[in-house]
């Protein structure tokens, strides 16, 4: 954590010496900080709009394929592969800020060894003197043992006279601003007077977490109205506006005051490029909204026009296989149509379906015309059911037998 606290340690010495103010200090490395991250900031913020933006694009697709996860999951990676989009790329950006937090803190609670960078040796010749000049150790218990050197900082800049010969690198810090001692640490009781009687420190640094915590919900709160959002990632805002101001809240009052003035300039620079960026990546998005819309709609007349092409082809004949075509499409081809020319020939090799007895009197077990093709069951009771053509046959029959009867009875009768 030391090499990367001493090169923030560095800028925040830099910063004091150039201002000669400390608070100033403070929010100048914020403003500085905030700067070397915009790059990230602009690409996470980016990020984030347009995972929003294709929301509706992601309930349209969870619609569709609702009964197969697998296939609406792939058409996701598909979209994200499409337009460009890692969802995770914006919660990775703004993670940096913490690190940088954590390296301030250490320059702040170290600012004789990683501030200024005197050496241990020194150090230790540091601590013997304060020994000496009657500086209280003891009293550290009271006041946060971790913030050792912080104290001894103070001292020696009553003192400096007496320690200057120690370190080329030892130098003078007032950490005084607007009255307040931002080397100490805020305290709840803030009604508690100070030693030399005096009410403002305790109820000014008293008020740095709380204007800290307000600050942090006002952010919060502008990013969720100034951006596009979903159900989802309202829900997700709101636990943010909780938690962001209790987070500053907290370390405003565990931490010197320093840190909670950093919080606060840096609540302040984040609200001005949060509006910012929301405004302008909501012009740029849009215009590709524009751009998108028109290129599908362009892809989705292509493919109408071909499958009408097509359709044309197939019923001129005139269709020919692509040569990129690939080897699972062909054969998935060849399939359906053997499907299909199988369905024809079934249609019309299919056996007919047997007719009843009463429908075919002619027939007989498997022989459909077993009695004849016109034969009729009571065709001497019912002469209207044979054909014409069988009728007058048929009487001409019964004549014939009825004459050839009365011969036979003459010849006997004779």
């Amino acid at each position: 954590m030391d090499l990367i606290a001493k090169p923030f340690g560095k800028l925040l010495l830099l910063l004091y010496n150039f201002t000669g103010n400390y608070g100033i200090a403070i929010f100048l490395f914020a403003f500085v900080v905030k700067l070397v991250l915009l790059p990230f900031s602009m690409k996470s913020k980016k990020s984030i709009m347009r995972s929003t933006r294709f929301t509706p694009y992601l309930k349209k697709l969870e619609k569709k394929y609702e009964g197969n996860k697998q296939k609406y999951q792939e058409e996701v990676a598909k979209l994200y592969r499409e337009e460009h989009i890692n969802p995770m790329s914006g919660c990775l950006w703004s993670l940096i800020p913490f690190p940088i937090l954590l390296a301030l803190y250490r320059a702040i609670r170290f600012p004789i060894t990683i501030m200024m960078g005197v050496s241990e040796e020194a150090y230790a010749t540091i601590q013997s003197l304060l020994a000496t000049l009657g500086y209280d150790a003891s009293a550290l218990s009271s006041r946060g043992a971790a913030y050792a050197q912080l104290y001894e900082s103070q001292f020696i800049n009553g003192h400096f006279d007496r320690f200057a010969g120690i370190s080329d690198k030892l130098q003078q810090i007032d950490y005084n601003f607007l009255g307040l001692d931002l080397g100490m640490q805020p305290s709840w009781r803030f009604w508690e007077f100070g030693a030399n009687g005096a009410l403002w420190p305790q109820i000014g640094l008293f008020l740095i977490p709380i204007i800290s915590a307000v600050l942090s919900w006002l952010q919060s709160k502008i990013s969720m109205a100034i951006s596009t959002s979903t159900p989802e990632t309202a829900g997700t805002g709101r636990s943010m506006m909780l938690m962001m101001p209790l987070m500053s809240l907290w370390i405003g009052f565990i931490m010197p005051g320093a840190l909670g003035l950093y919080w606060i300039a840096t609540s302040v620079f984040s609200i001005i490029q949060e509006t910012l960026l929301t405004i302008y990546y909501n012009k740029k998005l849009d215009a590709e909204d524009e751009e998108r819309n028109a290129r599908l709609k362009a892809r989705d007349e292509e493919i109408e026009r071909k499958r009408l092409e097509t359709e044309k082809a197939r019923e001129e004949g005139n269709t020919v296989v692509n040569p990129n075509t690939s080897r699972r499409k062909l054969q998935a081809g060849e399939r359906q149509r053997a499907e299909q020319k199988a369905a024809e020939w079934q249609a019309t090799h299919a056996p007919k379906k047997k007719k009843d007895a009463d429908s075919e009197p002619s027939r007989v077990g498997d022989r459909p015309y077993a009695r004849g093709r016109a034969y009729v069951p009571d065709r001497f009771k019912n002469i209207d059911a044979v054909p014409d053509a069988e009728t007058d046959d048929a009487v001409e029959l019964i004549s014939d037998a009825a004459s050839e009867q009365e011969e036979i009875g003459n010849d006997q009768e004779n």
